[in-house]
Protein backbone atom coordinates (compact mmCIF):
# COMPACT_ATOMS: atom_id res chain seq x y z
CA UNK A 1 0.00 0.00 0.00
CA UNK A 2 2.42 2.26 0.89
CA UNK A 3 4.80 1.74 -2.40
CA UNK A 4 1.34 2.65 -3.98
CA UNK A 5 0.30 5.73 -2.70
CA UNK A 6 3.72 6.73 -3.50
CA UNK A 7 3.37 6.10 -6.73
CA UNK A 8 0.46 7.57 -6.73
CA UNK A 9 1.77 11.08 -4.83
CA UNK A 10 4.64 11.05 -7.65
CA UNK A 11 3.20 10.50 -10.67
CA UNK A 12 2.29 14.43 -11.38
CA UNK A 13 5.91 14.61 -12.05
CA UNK A 14 6.99 14.85 -15.82
CA UNK A 15 9.88 12.70 -16.56
CA UNK A 16 13.08 15.05 -17.14
CA UNK A 17 13.64 13.11 -20.20
CA UNK A 18 10.36 14.17 -21.60
CA UNK A 19 10.25 17.82 -20.82
CA UNK A 20 12.74 19.20 -19.24
CA UNK A 21 11.04 22.37 -18.31
CA UNK A 22 7.91 20.96 -17.17
CA UNK A 23 9.98 18.91 -15.20
CA UNK A 24 11.82 21.88 -13.55
CA UNK A 25 7.97 23.20 -12.87
CA UNK A 26 6.70 20.47 -11.26
CA UNK A 27 9.26 20.00 -8.72
CA UNK A 28 9.38 23.64 -7.73
CA UNK A 29 5.78 23.40 -7.43
CA UNK A 30 5.00 20.28 -5.48
CA UNK A 31 7.75 20.39 -3.41
CA UNK A 32 6.20 24.02 -2.24
CA UNK A 33 9.27 25.70 -2.73
CA UNK A 34 6.83 28.83 -3.84
CA UNK A 35 3.75 30.31 -5.56
CA UNK A 36 2.76 33.20 -8.27
CA UNK A 37 1.40 36.39 -7.08
CA UNK A 38 -1.26 38.63 -8.95
CA UNK A 39 2.21 40.82 -9.93
CA UNK A 40 3.75 39.46 -13.29
CA UNK A 41 6.96 37.98 -12.80
CA UNK A 42 6.78 38.25 -9.31
CA UNK A 43 6.76 35.13 -6.65
CA UNK A 44 5.87 34.32 -2.61
CA UNK A 45 8.44 32.26 -1.61
CA UNK A 46 7.56 29.51 0.83
CA UNK A 47 8.81 28.22 4.05
CA UNK A 48 10.51 25.50 2.98
CA UNK A 49 11.67 27.50 -0.36
CA UNK A 50 12.98 30.37 2.10
CA UNK A 51 14.64 28.11 4.59
CA UNK A 52 16.57 26.75 1.93
CA UNK A 53 18.10 30.78 0.97
CA UNK A 54 18.08 31.30 4.46
CA UNK A 55 20.69 28.46 4.91
CA UNK A 56 22.25 30.34 2.05
CA UNK A 57 22.47 33.72 3.46
CA UNK A 58 23.77 32.17 6.66
CA UNK A 59 26.59 30.30 5.33
CA UNK A 60 27.57 32.96 2.79
CA UNK A 61 27.20 35.94 5.05
CA UNK A 62 29.85 33.99 7.94
CA UNK A 63 32.08 33.93 4.89
CA UNK A 64 31.77 37.70 3.45
CA UNK A 65 32.48 38.68 7.76
CA UNK A 66 35.43 36.15 7.06
CA UNK A 67 36.81 38.31 4.26
CA UNK A 68 35.73 41.74 6.70
CA UNK A 69 32.16 43.15 4.17
CA UNK A 70 30.20 44.50 7.16
CA UNK A 71 26.31 44.43 6.37
CA UNK A 72 24.46 47.69 5.46
CA UNK A 73 21.19 48.88 3.87
CA UNK A 74 20.76 50.78 1.16
CA UNK A 75 17.25 52.10 0.02
CA UNK A 76 15.56 50.77 -2.50
CA UNK A 77 14.42 53.67 -4.84
CA UNK A 78 16.96 55.46 -6.74
CA UNK A 79 16.98 58.97 -8.37
CA UNK A 80 16.74 58.92 -12.43
CA UNK A 81 19.27 61.77 -12.11
CA UNK A 82 21.68 59.11 -10.48
CA UNK A 83 20.93 56.44 -12.74
CA UNK A 84 21.78 59.07 -15.77
CA UNK A 85 25.16 59.54 -14.12
CA UNK A 86 26.94 56.33 -16.02
CA UNK A 87 25.95 56.20 -19.37
CA UNK A 88 27.28 52.56 -20.21
CA UNK A 89 25.24 51.68 -16.75
CA UNK A 90 21.97 53.21 -17.17
CA UNK A 91 22.23 51.80 -21.15
CA UNK A 92 22.61 48.83 -20.06
CA UNK A 93 20.04 48.52 -17.48
CA UNK A 94 17.38 50.74 -19.28
CA UNK A 95 15.05 48.33 -20.54
CA UNK A 96 14.42 46.79 -17.23
CA UNK A 97 13.91 49.09 -14.92
CA UNK A 98 10.88 49.60 -13.30
CA UNK A 99 9.64 53.27 -12.22
CA UNK A 100 7.63 55.53 -9.50
CA UNK A 101 6.38 58.44 -10.49
CA UNK A 102 3.57 59.19 -8.08
CA UNK A 103 3.71 59.68 -4.46
CA UNK A 104 0.58 59.16 -3.17
CA UNK A 105 -1.61 61.74 -4.52
CA UNK A 106 1.13 63.99 -6.33
CA UNK A 107 3.41 63.02 -9.25
CA UNK A 108 6.88 63.63 -8.42
CA UNK A 109 9.18 65.85 -9.77
CA UNK A 110 11.78 63.50 -10.67
CA UNK A 111 11.05 59.70 -11.55
CA UNK A 112 12.32 57.24 -9.02
CA UNK A 113 13.87 53.78 -10.28
CA UNK A 114 13.19 50.51 -8.08
CA UNK A 115 16.56 49.36 -7.55
CA UNK A 116 17.75 47.05 -10.40
CA UNK A 117 21.13 46.88 -8.52
CA UNK A 118 22.92 49.62 -6.24
CA UNK A 119 26.30 51.06 -7.78
CA UNK A 120 24.61 54.53 -8.38
CA UNK A 121 23.24 54.56 -4.75
CA UNK A 122 26.34 52.91 -3.02
CA UNK A 123 28.70 55.32 -5.00
CA UNK A 124 27.16 58.33 -3.93
CA UNK A 125 27.39 57.67 -0.38
CA UNK A 126 30.78 56.59 -0.90
CA UNK A 127 31.31 60.36 -1.96
CA UNK A 128 30.23 61.20 1.24
CA UNK A 129 31.95 59.03 3.15
CA UNK A 130 35.31 58.55 1.91
CA UNK A 131 37.70 61.46 2.45
CA UNK A 132 41.59 60.01 2.81
CA UNK A 133 43.14 57.14 2.30
CA UNK A 134 42.50 56.60 5.61
CA UNK A 135 38.97 55.52 5.10
CA UNK A 136 39.70 52.80 2.46
CA UNK A 137 39.05 50.34 1.84
CA UNK A 138 35.33 50.14 2.39
CA UNK A 139 33.96 46.63 1.96
CA UNK A 140 29.80 46.87 2.62
CA UNK A 141 27.50 43.81 1.72
CA UNK A 142 23.33 44.11 1.59
CA UNK A 143 20.92 41.32 1.38
CA UNK A 144 18.12 43.00 -0.44
CA UNK A 145 15.35 42.48 -3.39
CA UNK A 146 15.92 44.13 -6.45
CA UNK A 147 13.68 44.30 -9.41
CA UNK A 148 14.13 44.00 -13.17
CA UNK A 149 10.95 43.55 -15.23
CA UNK A 150 12.23 40.77 -17.50
CA UNK A 151 10.25 39.47 -20.68
CA UNK A 152 10.09 36.02 -19.89
CA UNK A 153 9.95 34.57 -16.36
CA UNK A 154 10.86 31.28 -14.31
CA UNK A 155 10.28 30.76 -10.49
CA UNK A 156 13.96 31.20 -9.00
CA UNK A 157 15.48 31.76 -12.40
CA UNK A 158 14.60 34.98 -13.72
CA UNK A 159 12.07 36.69 -12.07
CA UNK A 160 10.91 40.60 -12.18
CA UNK A 161 11.48 40.82 -7.97
CA UNK A 162 14.26 38.76 -6.53
CA UNK A 163 16.34 38.17 -3.74
CA UNK A 164 20.56 38.27 -3.56
CA UNK A 165 23.04 39.93 -2.07
CA UNK A 166 25.16 42.50 -3.93
CA UNK A 167 28.73 43.41 -2.33
CA UNK A 168 29.98 46.85 -2.96
CA UNK A 169 33.73 47.56 -2.19
CA UNK A 170 36.42 51.09 -2.67
CA UNK A 171 39.89 50.52 -2.92
CA UNK A 172 42.95 52.90 -3.08
CA UNK A 173 44.64 51.17 -5.58
CA UNK A 174 43.42 48.79 -8.80
CA UNK A 175 45.79 46.01 -8.03
CA UNK A 176 43.57 46.20 -4.43
CA UNK A 177 39.76 46.07 -6.44
CA UNK A 178 41.26 43.60 -9.22
CA UNK A 179 42.47 41.06 -5.58
CA UNK A 180 38.67 42.07 -4.33
CA UNK A 181 36.97 40.78 -7.42
CA UNK A 182 38.72 38.00 -7.73
CA UNK A 183 38.76 36.99 -4.25
CA UNK A 184 34.77 36.71 -4.12
CA UNK A 185 35.07 35.00 -7.18
CA UNK A 186 36.77 32.31 -5.50
CA UNK A 187 34.31 32.48 -2.46
CA UNK A 188 31.85 31.78 -4.63
CA UNK A 189 33.23 28.84 -6.11
CA UNK A 190 33.97 27.45 -3.05
CA UNK A 191 30.54 28.23 -1.68
CA UNK A 192 28.92 26.59 -4.70
CA UNK A 193 31.06 23.18 -4.37
CA UNK A 194 31.62 22.57 -1.06
CA UNK A 195 28.05 23.92 0.22
CA UNK A 196 25.58 23.30 -3.03
CA UNK A 197 27.39 20.55 -4.59
CA UNK A 198 27.48 22.01 -7.98
CA UNK A 199 30.63 22.36 -9.62
CA UNK A 200 31.48 25.76 -11.68
CA UNK A 201 34.01 27.23 -14.02
CA UNK A 202 35.19 30.14 -13.24
CA UNK A 203 36.29 32.77 -15.95
CA UNK A 204 36.01 36.47 -17.98
CA UNK A 205 33.07 37.39 -19.54
CA UNK A 206 33.54 38.88 -23.13
CA UNK A 207 32.79 42.50 -23.98
CA UNK A 208 29.79 41.96 -25.04
CA UNK A 209 28.31 39.68 -21.87
CA UNK A 210 30.16 42.27 -19.06
CA UNK A 211 28.32 43.93 -16.69
CA UNK A 212 26.68 47.11 -17.80
CA UNK A 213 29.61 49.83 -16.67
CA UNK A 214 32.12 47.78 -15.36
CA UNK A 215 36.35 47.35 -16.92
CA UNK A 216 35.79 43.39 -16.63
CA UNK A 217 33.31 40.98 -15.54
CA UNK A 218 34.13 37.27 -14.08
CA UNK A 219 30.93 34.73 -12.91
CA UNK A 220 30.77 31.04 -12.25
CA UNK A 221 28.86 29.18 -14.75
CA UNK A 222 27.13 25.74 -13.45
CA UNK A 223 25.74 22.88 -16.23
CA UNK A 224 22.01 21.63 -15.59
CA UNK A 225 21.09 18.38 -16.31
CA UNK A 226 19.85 19.62 -19.58
CA UNK A 227 23.18 20.61 -20.81
CA UNK A 228 22.77 24.31 -20.45
CA UNK A 229 24.37 26.49 -18.30
CA UNK A 230 23.35 28.85 -15.36
CA UNK A 231 25.25 31.88 -14.34
CA UNK A 232 25.34 31.28 -10.63
CA UNK A 233 27.65 34.42 -9.52
CA UNK A 234 29.13 37.60 -10.91
CA UNK A 235 32.18 39.57 -9.66
CA UNK A 236 32.91 42.85 -11.48
CA UNK A 237 36.27 45.12 -11.70
CA UNK A 238 34.83 48.56 -11.50
CA UNK A 239 38.20 50.33 -12.43
CA UNK A 240 37.10 54.13 -11.56
CA UNK A 241 34.01 54.12 -14.01
CA UNK A 242 31.57 55.08 -11.45
CA UNK A 243 34.20 56.66 -8.77
CA UNK A 244 34.56 59.44 -11.95
CA UNK A 245 30.79 59.74 -12.57
CA UNK A 246 29.93 59.91 -9.10
CA UNK A 247 33.03 61.94 -7.46
CA UNK A 248 34.67 59.54 -5.29
CA UNK A 249 37.79 61.13 -4.92
CA UNK A 250 40.12 60.65 -1.66
CA UNK A 251 43.65 62.36 -0.50
CA UNK A 252 46.70 60.10 -1.30
CA UNK A 253 49.26 59.56 1.36
CA UNK A 254 50.98 62.31 -0.69
CA UNK A 255 47.87 64.67 0.09
CA UNK A 256 46.52 64.62 -3.36
CA UNK A 257 43.32 63.53 -4.45
CA UNK A 258 42.47 60.55 -6.55
CA UNK A 259 39.78 58.22 -7.76
CA UNK A 260 39.02 55.18 -6.01
CA UNK A 261 39.05 51.60 -7.18
CA UNK A 262 35.80 49.70 -7.09
CA UNK A 263 33.81 46.51 -7.11
CA UNK A 264 30.90 45.07 -6.99
CA UNK A 265 29.01 41.16 -6.54
CA UNK A 266 26.73 39.18 -6.38
CA UNK A 267 24.41 36.09 -6.14
CA UNK A 268 20.64 35.66 -5.80
CA UNK A 269 17.86 33.22 -5.18
CA UNK A 270 19.06 31.72 -8.86
CA UNK A 271 21.10 29.63 -6.91
CA UNK A 272 18.05 27.58 -5.40
CA UNK A 273 17.45 26.41 -9.60
CA UNK A 274 20.70 25.82 -9.44
CA UNK A 275 19.97 23.38 -6.88
CA UNK A 276 17.04 21.93 -8.55
CA UNK A 277 18.59 21.50 -11.86
CA UNK A 278 22.01 19.99 -11.10
CA UNK A 279 20.87 17.55 -8.20
CA UNK A 280 16.75 16.51 -8.72
CA UNK A 281 15.62 13.60 -10.08
CA UNK A 282 11.93 12.36 -10.94
CA UNK A 283 11.26 11.95 -7.58
CA UNK A 284 11.60 15.59 -6.95
CA UNK A 285 14.53 16.87 -5.06
CA UNK A 286 17.70 15.99 -3.74
CA UNK A 287 19.42 18.46 -1.96
CA UNK A 288 22.70 18.66 -0.03
CA UNK A 289 22.99 17.83 3.41
CA UNK A 290 24.41 21.15 3.82
CA UNK A 291 21.71 23.13 2.61
CA UNK A 292 18.96 20.95 3.00
CA UNK A 293 16.11 22.73 5.97
CA UNK A 294 15.44 19.36 7.21
CA UNK A 295 18.30 16.88 7.08
CA UNK A 296 16.94 13.36 8.85
CA UNK A 297 13.36 12.99 8.94
CA UNK A 298 12.75 10.12 11.19
CA UNK A 299 9.20 8.27 11.17
CA UNK A 300 7.53 5.52 13.70
CA UNK A 301 5.05 3.58 12.27
CA UNK A 302 3.26 2.61 15.04
CA UNK A 303 0.09 0.40 16.16
CA UNK A 304 -1.85 2.41 19.00
CA UNK A 305 -0.17 4.96 21.53
CA UNK A 306 1.77 2.85 23.73
CA UNK A 307 3.61 1.24 20.80
CA UNK A 308 4.37 5.21 19.33
CA UNK A 309 5.24 5.78 23.05
CA UNK A 310 7.56 3.36 23.28
CA UNK A 311 9.21 4.36 19.36
CA UNK A 312 9.40 7.79 20.49
CA UNK A 313 11.14 6.73 24.07
CA UNK A 314 13.84 5.08 21.81
CA UNK A 315 14.45 8.30 19.69
CA UNK A 316 14.17 10.94 21.32
CA UNK A 317 18.01 10.26 22.76
CA UNK A 318 18.95 10.02 19.31
CA UNK A 319 17.25 13.12 18.12
CA UNK A 320 18.85 14.84 21.05
CA UNK A 321 22.30 13.98 19.85
CA UNK A 322 21.79 14.92 16.31
CA UNK A 323 20.49 18.36 17.34
CA UNK A 324 23.72 18.43 19.57
CA UNK A 325 25.85 17.61 16.56
CA UNK A 326 24.17 20.64 14.36
CA UNK A 327 22.05 18.28 12.19
CA UNK A 328 18.48 19.41 11.44
CA UNK A 329 15.64 16.71 12.60
CA UNK A 330 12.10 16.42 12.15
CA UNK A 331 10.15 13.76 14.13
CA UNK A 332 7.08 13.34 12.05
CA UNK A 333 4.82 11.17 14.33
CA UNK A 334 1.56 13.10 13.21
CA UNK A 335 -1.19 10.88 12.15
CA UNK A 336 -3.26 12.56 10.04
CA UNK A 337 -1.11 10.88 6.74
CA UNK A 338 -0.35 7.43 5.89
CA UNK A 339 3.33 6.80 5.96
CA UNK A 340 3.66 5.86 2.27
CA UNK A 341 2.60 9.65 1.93
CA UNK A 342 4.81 10.59 4.17
CA UNK A 343 7.91 8.54 2.59
CA UNK A 344 6.76 10.09 -0.77
CA UNK A 345 6.34 13.34 0.40
CA UNK A 346 9.98 13.65 2.06
CA UNK A 347 11.57 12.07 -0.83
CA UNK A 348 9.57 15.11 -2.72
CA UNK A 349 11.34 17.43 -0.79
CA UNK A 350 14.93 16.26 -0.33
CA UNK A 351 15.74 15.27 2.60
CA UNK A 352 18.83 13.58 2.71
CA UNK A 353 18.35 10.79 5.19
CA UNK A 354 15.50 8.92 6.11
CA UNK A 355 14.90 6.69 9.51
CA UNK A 356 12.19 4.50 9.96
CA UNK A 357 11.13 2.56 12.95
CA UNK A 358 8.13 -0.19 13.52
CA UNK A 359 7.22 -3.03 16.32
CA UNK A 360 9.28 -5.13 14.56
CA UNK A 361 12.70 -2.47 14.63
CA UNK A 362 11.12 -1.65 18.42
CA UNK A 363 11.77 -5.31 19.02
CA UNK A 364 14.71 -6.55 17.16
CA UNK A 365 17.26 -2.55 18.49
CA UNK A 366 16.92 -1.99 14.57
CA UNK A 367 16.22 0.54 12.55
CA UNK A 368 15.45 1.42 7.98
CA UNK A 369 17.67 4.05 7.25
CA UNK A 370 17.52 5.70 3.71
CA UNK A 371 19.82 7.89 1.56
CA UNK A 372 17.76 10.29 -0.99
CA UNK A 373 20.71 10.36 -3.05
CA UNK A 374 20.68 7.19 -4.63
CA UNK A 375 17.05 5.87 -2.56
CA UNK A 376 18.93 2.94 -1.22
CA UNK A 377 17.37 1.49 1.78
CA UNK A 378 18.83 -0.67 4.72
CA UNK A 379 17.95 -2.64 7.86
CA UNK A 380 21.01 -1.44 10.54
CA UNK A 381 21.27 -1.24 14.39
CA UNK A 382 20.20 0.59 16.07
CA UNK A 383 22.95 0.94 17.94
CA UNK A 384 25.49 4.05 17.35
CA UNK A 385 22.80 5.38 14.83
CA UNK A 386 23.34 9.34 15.74
CA UNK A 387 27.12 8.89 14.61
CA UNK A 388 26.45 6.57 11.37
CA UNK A 389 23.85 9.53 10.38
CA UNK A 390 26.47 11.84 10.80
CA UNK A 391 28.86 10.18 8.75
CA UNK A 392 26.70 9.12 6.24
CA UNK A 393 25.43 12.75 5.47
CA UNK A 394 28.94 13.91 4.77
CA UNK A 395 29.47 10.57 2.33
CA UNK A 396 25.68 12.21 0.18
CA UNK A 397 27.24 15.83 0.59
CA UNK A 398 30.55 14.33 -1.41
CA UNK A 399 28.66 11.65 -3.61
CA UNK A 400 25.74 14.31 -4.72
CA UNK A 401 29.05 16.61 -5.79
CA UNK A 402 31.06 13.55 -7.65
CA UNK A 403 27.81 12.47 -9.93
CA UNK A 404 27.22 16.70 -10.61
CA UNK A 405 31.14 16.84 -11.36
CA UNK A 406 30.81 13.40 -13.53
CA UNK A 407 28.26 14.20 -15.42
CA UNK A 408 29.52 17.80 -16.29
CA UNK A 409 32.81 16.70 -17.25
CA UNK A 410 31.51 14.22 -19.77
CA UNK A 411 28.98 16.67 -21.65
CA UNK A 412 32.24 19.41 -22.16
CA UNK A 413 33.52 18.74 -25.93
CA UNK A 414 36.55 21.02 -27.72
CA UNK A 415 35.06 21.27 -31.06
CA UNK A 416 36.93 22.97 -34.50
CA UNK A 417 34.20 22.69 -37.06
CA UNK A 418 31.31 24.66 -37.14
CA UNK A 419 29.09 22.95 -38.74
CA UNK A 420 28.82 19.85 -36.51
CA UNK A 421 29.16 22.45 -33.78
CA UNK A 422 25.49 23.57 -34.72
CA UNK A 423 24.19 20.42 -34.27
CA UNK A 424 25.69 19.09 -31.78
CA UNK A 425 24.89 21.80 -29.68
CA UNK A 426 21.18 20.91 -29.80
CA UNK A 427 21.64 18.39 -27.61
CA UNK A 428 23.30 21.13 -24.98
CA UNK A 429 26.55 20.76 -23.26
CA UNK A 430 29.86 23.00 -22.89
CA UNK A 431 31.94 23.00 -25.79
CA UNK A 432 35.52 24.40 -25.53
CA UNK A 433 36.07 26.52 -29.03
CA UNK A 434 38.42 28.97 -30.18
CA UNK A 435 37.45 32.28 -30.42
CA UNK A 436 38.94 35.13 -32.69
CA UNK A 437 37.71 37.89 -29.92
CA UNK A 438 35.66 39.98 -32.04
CA UNK A 439 31.97 41.07 -31.68
CA UNK A 440 30.94 39.66 -34.95
CA UNK A 441 32.19 35.82 -34.33
CA UNK A 442 30.28 36.23 -31.28
CA UNK A 443 27.03 37.55 -32.64
CA UNK A 444 26.78 35.15 -35.21
CA UNK A 445 27.33 31.85 -33.22
CA UNK A 446 24.00 33.65 -30.90
CA UNK A 447 22.26 33.99 -34.15
CA UNK A 448 22.69 30.76 -35.56
CA UNK A 449 22.24 28.51 -32.48
CA UNK A 450 21.31 30.79 -29.33
CA UNK A 451 24.41 30.01 -27.80
CA UNK A 452 26.29 32.27 -26.16
CA UNK A 453 30.28 32.94 -24.82
CA UNK A 454 29.93 31.99 -21.53
CA UNK A 455 33.20 32.51 -20.32
CA UNK A 456 37.26 32.35 -20.58
CA UNK A 457 37.91 29.56 -18.31
CA UNK A 458 40.60 29.62 -16.18
CA UNK A 459 40.54 25.97 -15.74
CA UNK A 460 41.77 24.69 -19.37
CA UNK A 461 45.26 25.15 -20.35
CA UNK A 462 44.73 28.01 -23.34
CA UNK A 463 46.30 27.29 -26.65
CA UNK A 464 46.39 28.78 -29.81
CA UNK A 465 44.07 28.09 -33.06
CA UNK A 466 41.53 28.92 -35.46
CA UNK A 467 38.33 29.97 -34.77
CA UNK A 468 35.68 27.92 -36.56
CA UNK A 469 34.04 30.68 -37.24
CA UNK A 470 35.84 33.07 -39.01
CA UNK A 471 38.81 30.91 -40.27
CA UNK A 472 40.97 33.77 -38.10
CA UNK A 473 43.73 32.99 -35.94
CA UNK A 474 42.80 32.80 -32.12
CA UNK A 475 44.67 32.84 -29.08
CA UNK A 476 42.28 30.93 -26.54
CA UNK A 477 39.13 28.59 -26.25
CA UNK A 478 35.84 30.07 -24.78
CA UNK A 479 33.04 28.19 -23.31
CA UNK A 480 30.06 28.38 -25.68
CA UNK A 481 26.45 27.03 -24.56
CA UNK A 482 23.17 27.68 -24.54
CA UNK A 483 22.10 29.20 -21.10
CA UNK A 484 19.07 30.05 -19.01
Amino acid sequence: MAKKNQQEFVQHITPRSEDFSQWYTDVVRLADLMDYTPVRGCMAIKPYGYRIWELIQQQMDAEFKRTGHQNVSMPMLIPESLLLKEADHVEGFAPEVAWVTQGGTEPLTERLAIRPTSETIFCTMYAKWVQSWRDLPLKYNQWCSVMRWEKTTRPFLRTAEFLWQEGHTVHATAEEAQEETMQMLGVYRDFCEKNLAIPVYCGQKSEKEKFAGARATYSIEAMMQDGKALQSGTSHFLGQNFAKSFGVTFLNKDNKPEYVWATSWGVSTRLIGALIMTHSDDNGLVLPPHIAPIQVVIIPINRGKEQLDAITAKMQPVIDQLRQMGISVKYDDADNKRPGFKFADYELRGVPVRLVMGGRDLENNTVELMRRDTLEKEEVSFDGIADRVKRLLEEIQENIYRKAVAFRDAHIYECDNYDEFKERIKDGGFFLCHWDGTPETEAKIKEDTQATIRCVPYMFEQTPGVDMVSGKPATQRVIIAKAY
